[in-house]
């Protein structure tokens, strides 16, 4: 289980609505070591309405060169503007529009220290019950990330790891 982080709230303001991050690890399995994901997602809730926000965050994710329902885009292309900072359970993800630190477990951090990367899910797709302070059950987060809708509306990038260095 895992609790949303808003990143903004001045939705009259923002036509994304509020834009809410979530981390979540999945694994380990045979093949592959635990994965960590961060998810940037909006309520929906902005001035215009639902339909607005996914339009406006289409816009924002295909203006950074991003494919929505493509490939995993290389997170580490200087062109995007997308930077992650991994530190002391804090996750800073830096998109061209938008800034958040993010509190994360410490089997997420490890995972990500561990892979050198982060899997970053920006949906269009609003998701307006996951709202930030409550918490979301691996099963409704496991049901939104898997709907059909939901992926063929999201772009995937693979995020390098950046460290504090001292």
């Amino acid at each position: 289980m895992t609790s949303p982080n808003a990143i903004s709230r001045a939705r009259s303001a923002n036509p994304l609505g509020t834009l809410t991050v979530i981390p979540w690890t999945i694994g380990p399995t045979a093949e592959k070591n635990i994965t960590a994901f961060l998810m940037v997602y909006s309520l929906g809730d902005g001035p215009d309405g639902p339909e607005a926000c996914e339009a406006s965050m289409r816009q924002a994710l295909q203006g950074m060169g991003l494919q929505i329902g493509g490939e995993l885009a290389d997170g580490a292309q200087a062109a995007l503007g997308v930077h992650l900072l991994v530190e002391a359970q804090q996750a800073v993800l830096t998109l061209p529009f938008m800034k958040v630190q993010c509190p994360v477990p410490a089997e997420w951090e490890a995972a990500a220290h561990q892979n050198g990367q982060v899997v970053l899910l920006c949906p269009t797709t609003p998701w307006p019950e996951a709202v930030p302070g409550e918490t979301v059950t691996e099963a409704r987060l496991k049901t939104f990330v898997t709907d059909e809708r939901v992926v063929k509306n999201s772009a995937h990038l693979v995020m390098p790891v950046r460290r504090i260095q001292g």
